[in-house]
């Protein structure tokens, strides 16, 4: 999903519009907490330049118009007693300025994090809803990297962002601090720092885009490595070609931590040089100002200012390029969040009543093809359907007969033709909600099933909280998948966890929970897509004498390879290249050999 970024600036303006309305506003009030961390530093600067001047010369203090008044209404009578007082309003000072600082850094974490938890959601919510071509398309580490891992880092560039604005605000009260002290000083010094950050941020920006954009696709391959190595486990151990995925994982991984470091480096390394920078010039200034002003005691309370200044706003600039410099980095990971977030979302509810089908389902010369420029799966294929009818679909393997299912369920969209049910278009644009009621009234059992780590019950009421599940219906249909003797047969019963991707169960308890899943769902229309393929003959017979039993009311299409398992459907449709070649009672398929 990484690709080339677009301007930082551009990437958090695309972000902006998708936070809602409530945290925008937390985002106001959160400036104003940054705003007023600005004040107190400036505060403290402030406070600072009296409390060394007390500490230095309190006579000279004590000849202010100012503090004579102040000393009056406290009932201070001599100079020595302005030392105690200064201390006081000095330390408080201090710790209030370390107060909204802190505040304003746990807001500000506190933030980023709901932030972030909002577009992640919200990500995840719009790829969940893209049409199935999209996901067919798709390699699904990549969105499990854009989904999970690159969030992250969005959530961390965002924090950056936050902190960045947060220093900035600081450094601009501690500069105007310095100028209210000594302006020329003041200006010599935000030149001095300001330009040396300057060209560091000049000197390295393209390097951190060009580490984070090779970060993102090492992640991507890195993750990608674990889901082949681990997914193909069975295979892997038996040819002992552990180290083959050790070393695709290490070439992922090791190059990605490198550039990790590295950006790590470039954005600490300024600290340390203009930490030096500023000692030098800190000595300099204090050995310039004795000599222009001649007298120590007058340059002490300026200089303990500008020290305390110093070491105050250089960690604040340091802030601001580190921010930046994390911005730089993570923009390839708030360009992947943004590509999520800008997925369309399709038109109608997302919950739908099952749609009532009543008299046909009509394919009309409906052709089909992955892409434009690859062939035609199902070439001007016309079939009608009628409710309570067994279709048994049958072909050679590349005719289209899962094409067809998918076609049939509404997943896949037409090339050209169209889809009717009860005479209206499924895909009318018109109407998005017919789609989603057309879908709601089909269940679907396909080869591989996917079983979830959970309980038995979870996974044959799939999507259902478990709160919600209702449990008659779950041993009703496991009793017509003829699974429910084994499920009971066990301790835990429908409790019982089935492992990762069903690991606990052989081939055919995986094929007849998820045959049950379909039951679960009491549909109109059931589609069988290779779902016995996995059962022996004897539990086949048993699951389609289940199925007979069902109501008439109850539309099945069922496609297969062996013949017996469509031999009691009412009709038997043989694809070849997508095409029907031949259409004939169930009874007759025995006597064929397709």
């Amino acid at each position: 999903m990484s690709k080339k970024a677009e301007p930082t600036v551009i990437l958090l303006q695309g972000i902006w519009g998708y936070l809602s309305q409530r945290r925008r506003i937390q985002m106001g009030l959160l400036l104003l907490m940054m705003l007023a961390s600005g004040v107190a530093e400036l505060a403290s600067l402030g406070a600072v330049l009296p409390f060394l001047a007390v500490l230095s010369d309190p006579a000279r203090l004590w000849q202010q118009p100012l503090v004579q008044g102040l000393a009056s209404s406290a009932r201070l009578t001599e100079a020595r007693q302005l030392i105690l007082p200064a201390m006081a309003i000095f330390a408080t000072v201090a710790v209030l300025a370390a107060v909204v600082r802190l505040a304003n850094l746990w807001l500000n974490s506190r933030l980023a994090a709901a932030v972030g938890s909002d577009l992640s959601c919200e990500a995840y919510r719009r790829t969940l809803y893209q049409p199935y071509e999209v996901h067919l398309q798709r390699n699904s580490s990549t969105v499990i990297t854009a989904t999970i891992t690159q969030i992250n880092l969005s959530v961390a560039a965002l924090n950056a962002l936050l902190q960045l604005i947060t220093a900035a605000i600081v450094a601009t009260g501690l500069l105007i601090g310095l100028l209210l002290i000594d302006w020329p000083v003041a200006l010599v010094v935000s030149i001095l720092f300001g330009g040396a950050y300057g060209w560091l941020a000049g000197s390295t920006r393209w390097k951190l885009r060009s580490n984070g954009e090779r970060i993102a696709v090492a992640t991507n391959q890195q993750l990608k490595a674990l889901q082949e190595g681990l997914g193909a486990i069975r295979d892997v151990l038996l040819d002992g070609s552990q180290p083959t995925y050790l070393e695709i994982y290490r070439r992922a991984d090791r190059p990605q931590r490198q550039l990790q470091a590295q950006n790590q480096y470039l954005s600490a390394f300024p600290r340390y040089i203009l930490e030096a920078l500023g000692t030098v010039a800190l000595a300099l200034l204090g050995g310039l100002l004795v000599l222009q002003r001649g007298s120590g005691t007058v340059v002490i309370p300026v200089l303990g200012a500008f020290a305390l200044g110093a070491q105050r706003l250089l960690p604040a600039l340091q802030q601001v390029y580190t921010g930046w410099a994390a911005l730089k980095a993570y923009n390839p990971a708030l360009s992947d969040v943004l590509a999520m977030l800008r997925q369309p979302l399709p038109a109608g509810g997302r919950l739908a009543a099952p749609m009532s089908f009543r008299k046909c389902l009509q394919l009309e010369t409906v052709c089909f093809r992955y892409g434009e420029d690859l062939p035609e799966v199902i070439s001007h294929l016309a079939l009608e359907i009628f409710p309570g009818e067994r279709i048994g679909v049958i072909g050679s393997t590349g005719s289209g007969k899962s094409t067809l299912a998918d076609l049939l369920m509404g997943l896949l969209e037409p090339t050209s033709g169209r889809i009717l049910v009860d005479g209206d278009d499924i895909h009318e644009r018109k109407n998005p909600e017919r789609l989603h009621s057309w879908r709601a009234s089909i269940a679907h059992v396909p080869q591989d099933i996917y079983l979830a780590d959970s309980s038995i019950a979870e996974n044959i009421a799939f999507g259902v909280h478990p709160h919600e599940i209702d449990m008659e219906r779950v041993r009703r249909a496991a009793n017509q998948a003829q699974i429910a003797s084994f499920i009971e047969a066990n301790d835990q019963a429908y409790e019982g966890l089935v492992g990762e991707r069903g690991i606990r169960l052989s081939g055919g308890q995986r094929q007849r929970i998820g045959i049950a899943r379909a039951l679960y769902k009491e549909a109109n229309v059931l589609v069988f897509d290779e779902a016995t393929s996995a059962l022996d003959n004897g539990t086949e017979r048993a699951v389609m004498d289940a199925i007979e039993g069902l109501s008439r009311n109850l539309t099945l299409v069922m496609i297969a390879h062996r013949l017996s398992t469509v031999s009691n459907c009412d009709r038997v449709i043989e694809l070849l290249g997508g095409r029907i070649h031949r259409q004939m009672k169930g009874v007759e398929v025995s006597r064929h050999n397709p």
